[in-house]
């Protein structure tokens, strides 16, 4: 994951937050202490480097040890880390971090259910961009997680061609022609809303083809129509309207991806928090 992409939130997230005039009033400079993050509720851990970069751009020296890895499965009352450092640090960042780590855990912790729902059937689940804006890297970090795929990171690495395009281009073949001729460097999709829409799109064979807010009655055709129409095998992805009560029926229908918006657009944030610890007697920053 890139550092420099996990700092630029860290320090976008700290500057609404600080300083923090409580603690700096309460703490010397100097006084250490520890802290643990603790499970309030079952779940996927995701985003410990966000939380840890946040502990450290306010204190460099801070330790920070990992008791469970993103991806790992949490219980009640289980600790997640435990982090040593200067106590104005500890406290600034306390909010910050957990707001980062019980965003991704919950993101991480609802694709895993949903990752579950479908095994054995060789479907997969993907993201979308419907991240929170300017947190798409912890979100996609946080699909990823839980046992999802990311989708395109954004506007820039992959074509997708959707309803407004086809239906300003005039068409799903115009549409898919105007984008190879300016943009055939990188992968192409095209979103269709109906059978004749992805005949049209399987004739253009386009690298992906997105099954719009279709059925599954309408996506098991789909499937049928493309692996016995289409020279070659296009990847297909299910869109729109999949929840954990229906995503295995449309898994079931032989799709190849099923993409859901709701893993980070409307995700409930894992239940965490910290608490802060004495040190040894023996450790040079404990307070006398």
């Amino acid at each position: 994951m890139d550092s420099e992409a996990i700092r630029a939130i860290v320090r976008r997230a700290l500057d609404e937050d600080l300083p923090d005039v409580t603690s700096n009033a309460i703490f010397d400079a100097e006084e250490r202490a520890g802290a643990r993050i603790i499970a309030r509720q079952a779940g996927i851990i995701a985003g410990l480097a966000f939380a840890e970069a946040t502990f450290r751009e306010l204190d460099s020296t801070t330790e920070f040890l990992t008791i469970r890895s993103d991806g790992d499965a949490v219980a009640p009352d289980e600790p997640v880390v435990e982090i040593r450092g200067r106590v104005r640090a500890l406290l600034a960042a306390e909010r910050t971090a957990l707001n980062l780590l019980q965003r991704a855990s919950g993101i991480a912790t609802a694709t895993k259910r949903y990752v579950d729902s479908i095994a054995g059937t060789g479907a997969i689940i993907c993201d979308t961009r419907k991240t929170a804006p300017g947190l798409r890297a912890l979100d996609k970090a946080a699909v990823r997680a839980g046992g999802g795929h990311n989708h395109r990171l954004g506007l820039f690495d992959m074509v997708l061609i959707k309803n407004n395009h086809v239906d300003r281009a005039g068409g799903v073949g115009n549409a898919i022609a105007r984008a190879r001729r300016s943009a055939a460097s990188v992968p192409l999709m095209v979103e269709v809303r109906d059978l004749p829409e992805l005949r049209e799109a399987i004739s253009a064979t386009p690298d992906f083809i997105l099954l719009d807010n279709m059925s599954a009655s309408q996506l098991r055709e789909a499937v049928a129509i493309a692996r016995s129409t289409s020279p070659r095998h296009i990847p297909l992805e299910a869109s729109g309207g999949i929840t954990l009560q229906n995503v295995r029926e449309i898994a079931e229908t032989g799709v190849d991806r099923i993409s859901i918006g709701a893993l980070t657009h409307s995700v409930a944030a894992l239940d965490l928090s910290m608490r802060i610890e004495a040190l040894p007697p023996g450790d040079p920053g404990a307070r006398k």
